[in-house]
């Protein structure tokens, strides 16, 4: 054990994985240039400890940062110590978990320190995709170590003393961090969208035990099944009341009420989870238009419609579960994209990335229409049209071009103008057009919705389907890969 054993860098290590199962790797490494009088500071495990353990049985690689050697900064042997863990995960097929308390690159080691980041960014490169890599910031994240948080599938940042940035606010242009602390946790999860879950240290290692259960080891062998004790014909009374809510949805049709939120607090509108189907997980992803608290007041409340952020929040999610082989569920309820000035910058390019990321997955894919389905927004959200297996509605789900009562009276314009009853003419022609064109079951007519089905069914006829799709296999164009 290095000569940082009793520091925090350790003890998170040891928090976080099975008891008595870490072995640490390289604990006699220090640093090895002699510029700047380095021979005469004592740099034990070189600022951090790597090694591997276990989380409920199963392996895992992790490095922790020693801040109180350097600040925690990265030298060249710093880097070259998790370089090689990331070698050993990748041999081995297990996540790697990185514990961030980095003050940057060490200036005393300049390119040789600057070098071993890049073989850093490398061997993170080749690892996704290939393995799941978890991020976890608890101290300073600063400069190139936030690229490499970035890089990771998931970082998790604790929320009072914790700092991620590129840049300090400081040294941003007409900013300072009393004016907007940019670096700050609230910032990066809910403005930045690079942080996943926000929290105290120990809440962070439970929620890292939780998803590393959960997850394959690799894009190849999934241990990721468990066994499923809840029945999976369960009727869920009352789903129907959950088409706003659909983060309570998912959790009502999960095993056990099993639900993990990923970045709930960036783009609300727009839900990525993971859930349990019949001891699998599952990836989720799905339109929310309102929030209600545990006392049933809802706290609040958005226009069903696609924004930027969302898109580009789901597109990444979407990315992660077929890289990994995790079925994706999605539940719809959109009427279109959301219109301001901000949005129109990226939406449309935001919007391709999510249709692209449904359309390139290849794994199972099953949607659920619980509430409006309209043009292109829909079409985007995992439809029939760009590759979703099963496309299932709830009776009272509207698929169409627009709303009937919007289209009736783009139709017939001349009429109602001309009409003493434009009202009643109006309900008249938007109940026919509802009927003819945008109801659910004009839908599964022209087989853009495969069955209607109960709200309070959904559990069992998704896990189903599902089961029926676990042998999927699908070709596909030979290809590099897509350049969306």
């Amino acid at each position: 054990m290095s000569n940082s054993a009793q520091t925090s860098a350790s003890s998170r290590i040891h928090m976080l994985l099975d008891e008595n199962s870490f072995v640490e790797v390289g604990a006699y490494v220090t640093a090895r240039s002699t510029d700047f009088n380095m021979t005469n500071k004592e740099t034990p495990a070189d600022g951090v400890v790597t090694g591997y353990g276990t989380i409920e049985g199963c392996l895992v690689y992790v490095y922790s940062q020693d801040a109180g050697v350097l600040g925690g900064s990265m030298g060249e042997m710093h880097a070259k110590k998790i370089s090689n863990i990331y070698a050993m995960a990748m041999k081995m097929g297990a996540p790697v978990i990185g514990l961030v308390d980095c003050a940057g690159l060490r200036l005393q080691e300049a390119t040789d320190a600057l070098h071993g980041f890049g073989e850093l960014y490398y061997n993170q490169t080749m690892a996704s995709g290939v393995i799941p890599q978890i991020s976890a910031v608890f101290g300073t994240c600063g400069g190139g170590m936030a690229v490499s948080s970035a890089i990771a599938d998931f970082t998790f940042m604790e929320k009072k003393n914790a700092k991620l940035f590129v840049n300090a606010p400081n040294a941003i242009d007409n900013n300072y961090a009393g004016k907007c602390d940019t670096s700050s946790a609230s910032y990066q999860s809910e403005m930045a969208g690079t942080v996943d879950f926000t929290g105290g240290e120990e809440e962070i290692l439970s929620r890292i035990r939780t998803l590393i259960s959960i997850l394959p080891a690799n894009n190849e062998d999934d241990m990721s099944y468990d066994e499923c004790d809840d029945d999976l014909n369960r009727v869920c009374e009352g789903l129907a009341n959950c088409a706003e809510d659909t983060g309570i949805a998912l959790a009502t049709i999960s095993d056990d009420n099993f639900f993990m939120e990923m970045k709930k607090d960036y783009a609300p509108s727009m839900v990525t989870a993971f859930i349990r189907l019949n001891g699998t997980t599952v990836g989720c992803v799905a339109n929310r238009c309102a929030v209600y608290g545990d006392d049933g007041e809802k706290t609040a409340e958005y226009a069903p419609v696609l924004n930027a952020k969302g898109c580009r929040k789901a597109a990444e999610f979407v990315n992660f579960c077929d890289a990994f082989n995790i079925p994706l569920l999605t539940l719809v309820n959109v009427t279109g994209y959301k219109a301001d000035q901000c949005n129109e910058k990226t939406m449309a390019k935001s919007a391709a990335k999510l249709t692209y990321a449904f359309a390139n997955a290849s794994v199972p894919k099953v949607t659920v229409i619980v509430g409006q389905a309209y043009g292109t927004a829909y079409l985007t959200m995992a439809s029939k049209s760009i590759g979703a297996d099963m496309v299932y509605a709830w009776p009272t789900a509207t698929v169409g071009m627009m709303d009937a009562t919007a289209a009736a009276k783009i139709m017939y314009a001349d009429e109602i103008r001309e009409s003493d009853n434009a009202v009643a003419l109006i309900n008249e022609k938007a109940a026919q057009y509802r009927q003819l064109q945008s109801s659910a079951v004009a839908a599964a007519k022209r087989g853009y919705v495969d069955d209607i089905i109960e709200a309070c069914d959904t559990r069992k006829r998704v896990i189903a389907a599902f089961e029926m799709l676990f042998t999927k296999r699908e070709d596909r164009p030979s290809k590099k890969h897509g350049a969306v």
